[in-house]
């Protein structure tokens, strides 16, 4: 439960002093358009525009990284399991002057077929794919002991293989043009488990051991895998999350629960705007030598460096006070 990260510390966006070109990076975003790897590549094979494709467009991080990529010259096929939902996107894309740059596309990552008639549908349209964020997802909540197994292998299904779906039917591609660029949307939640999202932080650290995995086996291919760490911002997710929440009537652990749920809504009322984590993509998108990790969020970089640190105990004690 990503929530958890804020009332430790203060925001800050992450030290890219280890980033090739990350100044120039950030002054571009603020000041114009530059050319980035992905961009000068796309030159080289004929091709005006760089293409980027993205999951779940039709909220939160994904639609405003539509928008941000559109922005900076790329194609973006903007992916969504219902495209009727795609109105939200499409008004703000016509309203940025982006709306020519973007390509709807029906993608359900839990069905391998969706999948694949997604991709070939890019590569008939542009021929090539140079991004590929893997946001699409969404958090189940409730204590261990009263989440049905069912709904652990949904919170599976969509998280994990959906991610490792779309990323193996991507890959081949990337590797026969020796180029290409891999987000991964994790979580503080995939650095630190935390009570009551459970489902939701096991899948988010698998993400984490799948996409240092496959950082090892891309360097040699010219693709570049990227992890983005956020903490808790205010997108649908966490609504969603808190409606998903199982509980029971005389449930052992109601008490805890309250004081989660409590806890989830005053960090989600509090929490900063979300297009600094589309703001940080499109600064990655830039970098030739990108890292592996990027946290952000209020506090999120203090936990990590709490939990890598501090022992334990402390760090328990810190989060059973908070849930008083």
């Amino acid at each position: 439960m990503s929530v958890w990260a804020y009332k430790i510390g203060e925001d800050s966006l992450p030290n890219n002093a280890d980033d090739t070109g990350t100044a120039g990076d950030k002054k571009a975003t603020e000041s114009g358009h530059i050319a980035g790897p992905a961009e000068k590549r796309a030159h080289s094979h004929g091709q005006q525009h760089p293409v980027a494709l993205i999951t779940g467009t039709s909220s939160g991080f994904g639609m405003l990284t539509a928008i941000t990529l559109a922005k900076q010259g790329y194609h973006v096929a903007a992916t969504m399991r219902d495209l009727s939902r795609k109105g939200e996107l499409e008004s703000r894309a016509e309203k940025e002057n982006v709306g020519d740059r973007l390509h709807y596309v029906q993608l359900d990552v839990t069905d391998s077929e969706s999948v694949q008639t997604a991709v070939d549908m890019v590569m008939q349209q542009y021929g090539r794919i140079d991004v590929l964020v893997n946001n699409a997802g969404f958090a189940v909540g409730g204590f261990i002991e009263e989440v049905a197994m069912e709904d652990w292998r949904r919170q599976m299904e969509t998280n994990l293989f959906g991610l490792i779906a779309v990323t193996r039917t991507v890959l081949p591609v990337m590797r026969k043009q020796q180029s290409g660029l891999i987000i991964n949307l994790s979580s503080v939640s995939g650095l630190s488990g935390f009570p009551g999202y459970a489902p939701y932080a096991a899948s988010k650290f698998a993400v984490e051991g799948f996409t240092e995995s496959l950082r090892h086996e891309m360097s040699s291919f010219g693709i570049r895998v990227v992890l983005v760490e956020p903490g808790a911002y205010r997108t649908p997710i966490w609504n969603k999350g808190l409606g998903e929440i199982h509980r029971y009537e005389d449930s052992p652990y109601q008490h805890k629960l309250d004081a989660v749920l409590r806890y989830s809504r005053q960090a989600g009322e509090t929490a900063p705007d979300p297009q600094e984590v589309a703001d940080l993509i499109g600064r990655i998108t830039r970098m030739r030598s990108p890292r592996l990790r990027y946290a952000l969020g209020k506090g999120s970089r203090l936990l990590i460096i709490g939990k890598a640190l501090l022992p334990w105990k402390w760090l328990e004690r810190l989060i059973a006070r908070g849930l008083q």
